[in-house]
């Protein structure tokens, strides 16, 4: 049986991204609204009303009023934006954390940040299984291509053609913050340090550890090794057990909805950096919201994925 699908603002960078994968698949009839459509709040509630599921790439306050809108249809939501990620009654879209079957059960779902899906796939199984303090202050070090950043951003690097980096959340309190902390299982809110790179897509995120100074922390191969296991099965992330010179971001990379994670050990094993690879539009937005929408539909996960 063929699902209905509205993507309600298909025409930014993550709902372009969903269609994209979404369009050849005959599983799913999309729900698409012309520009004129797009603006009226009678033709967005019949779309709702209409559809099976719906995936929400607006922003914020927008991602709001549109659960509104849908109050009273039978269709299961998908946001995209930040609104709901700690909300209570919405489940977190990341089915390698909260269970697969809890995606799949659920009726309204918010896909988690990009960078807190590198954070919590680093730092969240070590510190469920003990092998990392619950109660230490832990910091993070992102850097992202610019499409995350939406329209505003990405015309703002691609028209000025002299910014190589640009670091910003310097006031504190950047809106990822809290789902990093309460899905990690933190006592204490990370120093999260995010900056923007002059890449189109991808993203590197960092853990570094002060492991000798930490109280009952793991040593290097305990940390990778109960990662291998916590996600072993995987189609999508993948640890490596290889510990290469270098990683790098391409400005050309190709769309990818993997997750690679990476534990580097110092010599001494009082050191170690959590590293996360990852393609902020891929796992970390489109291709979590495609992953979420096949469980909850009960199709393949990976189905229309890029693995």
């Amino acid at each position: 049986m063929t699902a209905r699908v509205f993507i309600d603002g298909a025409a930014g960078t993550t709902g372009l991204e969903i269609v994209e994968r979404l369009a050849p698949r005959p599983e799913f009839d999309l729900i698409l609204l012309d520009d004129a459509q797009r603006k009226s709040a009678e033709a967005r509630r019949e779309a709702y009303h209409a559809a099976d599921f719906a995936v929400l790439c607006l922003p914020d306050e927008a991602a709001r009023e549109a659960v509104a809108l849908a109050e009273g249809a039978k269709v299961r939501i998908i946001d995209a934006s930040s609104a709901h990620r700690v909300a209570d009654g919405w489940t977190y879209g990341f089915p390698e954390l909260v269970g697969r079957d809890a995606v799949a059960r659920a009726t309204r779902v918010s896909n988690p940040g990009c960078y807190p899906t590198g954070f919590l796939a680093l730092l969240a199984p070590l510190v469920r299984k003990g092998l990392l303090p619950g109660d230490w202050p832990y910091t993070c070090h992102a850097v992202s291509g610019y499409s995350g950043g939406g329209k505003a951003l990405i015309e703002r690097f691609e028209a000025d053609g002299g910014i190589a980096f640009r670091d910003y959340g310097l006031a504190m309190g950047h809106k990822h913050v809290p789902e990093m902390q309460r899905y990690a299982g933190l006592a204490h809110a990370p120093l999260f340090a995010p900056a923007v790179v002059d890449a189109h897509r991808g993203m590197v995120v960092e853990v570094p550890l002060h492991l000798g100074l930490m109280p009952h922390a793991a040593p290097t191969d305990g940390l990778r090794d109960c990662l291998v296991d916590f996600y072993a099965g995987s189609p999508v992330v993948r640890v490596h057990e290889e510990t290469p010179d270098e990683l790098l971001l391409r400005a050309g990379a190709q769309p990818s909805d993997r997750l690679d994670l990476y534990v580097f050990g110092s010599r001494d094993g009082n050191q170690v950096r959590l590293v996360a690879v990852l393609d902020n539009l891929g796992k970390g937005a489109s291709g979590a919201a495609v992953q979420s929408l096949n469980l909850m539909a009960d199709l393949p996960e990976t189905a229309g994925l890029a693995l």
